[in-house]
């Protein structure tokens, strides 16, 4: 099952923000980086590996957006990220840079999904104003 995972987790590992949440302080990115967060029961849940593999597409947009992919398929572990966003079963969650929980969804989405809805929150379009003023 480990070599499953790693085999999943090769493409994002180019990327280098894909983080397991027992490893992870959501405190440490305030600020700094938009948590997106990816929970299942099991590595092997259809859900989630759909979800990494559409992570893992177009991880170039989701570093544009200051993007860390953290996952946690290991209930049992009572990682502090899972008990935090108390997710049921398959969940994505995307959080904001000041720490607030922006979206939740039940189903995989695409990256295009994601960076439309990141793109409309209220600290993404004040970087892309800030950006567009230098």
């Amino acid at each position: 099952m480990r070599s499953l995972a790693l085999i999943l987790f090769l493409p994002m590992a180019a990327f280098g923000q894909t983080l397991p949440a027992a490893d992870v302080a959501l405190d440490d990115y305030l600020w700094q980086k938009r948590p997106v967060v990816v929970f299942a029961d099991s590595a092997e849940d259809p859900a989630f590996r759909t979800q990494m593999e559409y992570l893992a597409r177009d991880a170039q947009s989701l570093e544009d957006r200051d993007v860390v992919v953290i996952t946690d398929t290991d209930p049992a572990a009572r990682s502090a990220v899972r008990e935090k966003l108390r997710p049921r079963g398959f969940s994505l969650v995307i959080m904001e840079k000041d720490g607030k929980v922006a979206l939740r969804k039940p189903m995989p989405w695409h990256v295009r999904e994601i960076v439309r809805a990141i793109d409309k929150f209220p600290l993404r379009r004040q970087e892309i104003e800030d950006a567009g003023s230098y």
